[in-house]
């Protein structure tokens, strides 16, 4: 089936809408609906977390009697199995909706193109892969935990015009600003974990969580703000339980290389605690599809250099540390040009007196 001249805009509503759930719908993807007959929207919705109806119901209880003969534009293809709620494929078939349109196919290989299947033996017509990336760019996460059981890793970090984090004391409250700071908190609430390391807890005494309201995040009154779960590794358990990130609501994951109650325990690799297995833990026991990284620069070296980081958010404060305050990155075995990990900079905007720059490390094969 070919698209027509009104599909793009209509997948665009769909993925709008889906961009409405960015904070609540973990571990599920961020899925919108349109439906659409005559050229009218006749319905539409997005899935709002994870138990609760997807995005196709919400449209379909919009549109009623006129879902028939209508189109249904998703962000992600209807699914097709029963979960927690029932197949989507099914409910559009019952529906008598004559149409289906999808950014893209579920990325789960195990179910990939089975709702599209069975949307095509009811006999009716679908189309799918349009506006691919700007849908995939929704659910980062989610398509990277499906396809290689690893959450998105998202190295969050904040400097100096020079390129220092912290003095070397340690002190580094507060290198930029408070709008900066209030857009990290966006970063925290859509993510499915916030990972931190031993030193920065014994440094700052950081609570780690989200502290934002429900109305700055654009949520609807009655949605409750998502408080990710937190994560330390603690390779030596020197973090004290009177700290300030076990004295908040909400669960807290503790790595670690020693043996002790309430710890898990992972074999080092390379002298330390193996962070593709914690990662690996957290995607598996946990589905945790982002991994928003807030750490030293021991911990943000050992991920970077073992190619673990897909996006480094990176903040830049207008003002100058000095050359003994620490870097961002320590990464001892770079020793050449010809070694330096390259950047793909996505995007650079000003944040109140700051600026935020996004970059994908381009790792060597």
């Amino acid at each position: 089936m070919q698209a027509n001249s009104q599909d793009n805009f209509y997948i665009s509503k769909a993925i709008q809408l889906a961009q409405k759930g960015l904070y609540t719908t973990q571990p599920n993807p961020r899925v919108g609906c349109v439906i659409v007959l005559n050229n009218k929207i006749v319905g539409e919705g997005y899935h709002q977390k994870a138990g609760g109806p997807h995005a196709e119901i919400f449209a379909l209880k919009q549109a009623a009697k006129n879902a028939k003969g209508a189109t249904a534009y998703v962000s992600l293809e209807p699914c097709s199995h029963q979960g927690k709620t029932p197949p989507c494929a099914d409910a559009l078939i019952n529906a008598g909706i004559a149409r289906v349109v999808c950014a893209m196919q579920d990325p789960n290989p195990l179910v990939a193109g089975k709702g599209l299947q069975k949307l095509q033996q009811a006999g009716i017509e679908t189309l799918s892969g349009l506006m691919q990336v700007e849908a995939e760019k929704l659910n980062p996460g989610f398509v990277k935990r499906m396809q290689r059981s690893l959450p998105f890793v998202r190295v969050k970090l904040a400097m100096s015009v020079d390129g220092r984090t912290a003095m070397a004391s340690g002190e580094s409250k507060w290198i930029t600003g408070e709008h900066a700071r209030a857009d990290v908190q966006k970063m925290r609430a859509r993510s499915s974990v916030v990972l931190t390391g031993s030193g920065t807890v014994l440094a700052d005494d950081p609570s780690m969580n989200v502290r934002i309201s429900a109305e700055a995040l654009g949520l609807d009154v009655e949605m409750e703000v998502h408080q990710p779960l937190r994560a330390i590794i603690d390779s030596q358990l020197k973090v004290s339980l009177d700290s300030k990130i076990f004295n908040q609501p909400g669960q807290i994951l503790v790595f670690s290389t020693q043996q002790a109650e309430h710890v898990i325990t992972l074999a080092e690799k390379d002298a330390r605690l193996d962070l593709t297995a914690m990662l690996k833990y957290l995607a598996d026991e946990h589905q945790a599809n982002e991994v928003h990284v807030e750490a030293g620069s021991e911990l943000c070296g050992a991920l970077l250099a073992q190619q673990l980081v897909d996006e480094i958010v990176v903040y830049i404060a207008p003002h100058i540390m000095g050359d003994s305050a620490k870097g961002l990155f320590h990464l001892p075995e770079l020793q050449s040009m010809q070694q330096r990990i390259d950047l793909e900079i996505n995007d650079i905007r000003a944040v109140g007196n700051d600026w935020r720059l996004t970059a994908v490390p381009k790792y060597k094969k």
